[in-house]
């Protein structure tokens, strides 16, 4: 099993920026794959942002260049650094976590990732 806890979120005007960190236990860090999604009322979870064992990583367009996924292994933390955030922003965030044999990958379905995180709340507004 592996326990996500994610802190960071709140409430930020637009334009603004937040940093979300997600803290993993229970597995080594540095053998999952790690990503962050987001749910707004009334839509579907969506990927924002995905980072392979070996750092690299994959981010959705509806964030590119605002968004930056990291992971630092030696904390155990994986990290979402927002920026020039839009009210479309406002949603739910959560950490999710899979394990992950090949060094390379990752994956952009929510439906492969095993374990998740109790979400942060992210609100922009205009």
């Amino acid at each position: 099993q592996v326990q996500l806890v994610e802190v960071g979120g709140g409430l930020v005007q637009a334009g603004g920026s937040l940093r979300l960190s997600c803290a993993a236990s229970g597995r080594p860090f540095s053998r999952l794959n790690m990503g962050w999604f987001r749910q707004a009322p009334g839509k579907e979870r969506e990927l924002v942002a995905t980072i392979a064992r070996s750092g690299d990583t994959y981010t959705a367009d509806s964030v590119k260049g605002r968004f930056t996924i990291s992971r630092d292994n030696s904390k155990n933390t994986l990290y979402l650094q927002m920026n020039s955030l839009k009210p479309e922003d406002t949603a739910v965030y959560y950490c999710a976590a899979r394990d992950s044999s090949v060094y390379y990958e990752f994956r952009i379905r929510s439906i492969d990732y095993s374990y998740w995180g109790q979400g942060t709340q992210v609100t922009v507004s205009s």
